[in-house]
């Protein structure tokens, strides 16, 4: 395979403090050696070794590719007149999910893998290179096992969320329903997925039938993520804790107990925005999290009923406006932040040995991310050493 450099870059984001200023690891007037699909070296550009090809970045900025830690883009339909609706005075609660279960299991497979490749697609051209996603919009065994096996056509991380919302036909039996989630169900989708998730909220499951499905899902070598404390208060934060979970997911609403529970774990808090911003509702506070030394992530929450965004550079942007995070600490959550969610260290940095993700910004800074909101500043997406088609 060949080697690049990307020379003159006006400002580097290394998320590696050994190697720059700060917690970004900031290099000035640098450069970045890939060799095949790993960042080869990094350093001053006047000191880059020699490579096959070389790419200008004539003075902007360069920082690793987002990791959007947390989506569901395995589903079919549309929900157009909710959000019209919800924007109109109607609130959001979990049931419009099933709206979208009934439009998934009617879609065939050629359909979903065309929907899930048309959004990972539209993520990259926004500086998206590592992407989680979930199934949930089945909620039969066929139907979640059918979700995870296109999910993993296309995605790098794949997450069993059985547990999305109680499926129609179990309605008036939630009990029978968790018993199938974490038995024929989990058997379907054991083999196609690395991680187990719930929405642990009211009008999904509560913690002991969360409790079930997460410890039945590690039972079977599934990684916990949750659902956690989206709508209100309740036990999603201190169950992810308790139960090693790679990260719980929301955290709008928290109780000091669950601050601390956070900032004494390796459960990263992922935040998403594109969630309050699409329901109105309250944004979680980052400031507070960090402060009390947890560590956070942004990503998406791409979905077609409440966070309809796949732009990574969008929640950055919010995220300062609105969540009281610096630009620092929103890059980085947007990037390494994600790759510790997903408990990656190849991923969301740019260091020697780490796998060659760069986005080049049409600007001098990655501050720009959230000084100019909207403007569609990637210009150029390396992932895994090769220049993508944007």
């Amino acid at each position: 395979m060949s080697s690049s450099v990307i020379t003159n870059i006006g400002s580097l984001v290394t998320n590696d403090p050994a190697l720059g200023e700060g917690p970004l690891g900031l290099l000035e007037d640098a450069a970045l050696v890939i060799d095949g699909e790993h960042v080869a070296w990094v350093g001053p550009g006047a000191g880059a070794p020699a490579a096959d090809e070389s790419y200008d970045a004539a003075g902007r900025a360069v920082l690793p590719g987002f990791v959007d830690s947390h989506s569901h883009l395995v589903f079919a339909g549309d929900r157009t007149r909710e959000f019209n609706a919800r924007m109109s005075g109607r609130a959001y609660t979990a049931g419009g999910i099933r709206t979208t279960v009934a439009a998934t299991r009617a879609a065939s497979d050629e359909e979903l893998h065309a929907n899930v490749a048309r959004y990972v697609a539209e993520a990259l051209r926004q500086g998206t290179t590592t992407i989680e996603t979930k199934s949930g919009y089945g909620l039969t065994p066929h139907d979640e096992a059918r979700a995870l096996r296109i999910a993993g056509a296309h995605a790098d991380e794949v997450t069993f969320l059985g547990a999305h919302i109680v499926a129609p036909e179990y309605a008036d039996d939630p009990a029978g329903y968790v018993d199938l989630v974490t038995g024929p169900m989990l058997d379907a989708c054991v083999p196609y997925a690395r991680w187990v998730d719930v929405f642990c909220e009211r009008g999904a499951f509560d913690g002991d039938q969360a409790r079930a499905v997460l410890t039945a899902g590690a039972a079977r070598g599934l990684v916990p993520r949750v659902h956690a404390n989206q709508l209100g208060h309740g036990p999603g934060v201190q169950l992810a804790v308790e139960l090693d979970a790679a990260s719980a997911d929301h955290c709008t609403h928290l109780t000091d107990a669950d601050v601390d529970a956070l900032a004494n774990s390796r459960t990263v808090a992922t935040l998403l925005p594109g969630a309050e911003f699409s329901t109105r509702a309250v944004y979680p506070d980052a400031r507070r999290l960090i402060d009390a030394g947890a560590t956070v992530a942004l990503s998406t929450d791409c979905n077609p009923g409440s966070s309809f965004t796949s732009s990574m550079p969008f929640c950055v942007a919010v995220a300062v406006r609105d969540m009281r995070m610096t630009p620092d600490e929103a890059v980085r959550a947007a990037t390494l932040g994600g790759a510790l969610a997903l408990r990656r260290d190849d991923v969301g940095r740019l260091a020697p040995g780490a796998r060659a993700d760069a986005v080049v910004l049409d600007a001098p800074s990655h501050v720009h991310l959230a000084y100019r909101p909207g403007v569609p500043l990637v210009s150029a997406v390396w992932r895994r050493g090769v220049r993508a088609s944007i």
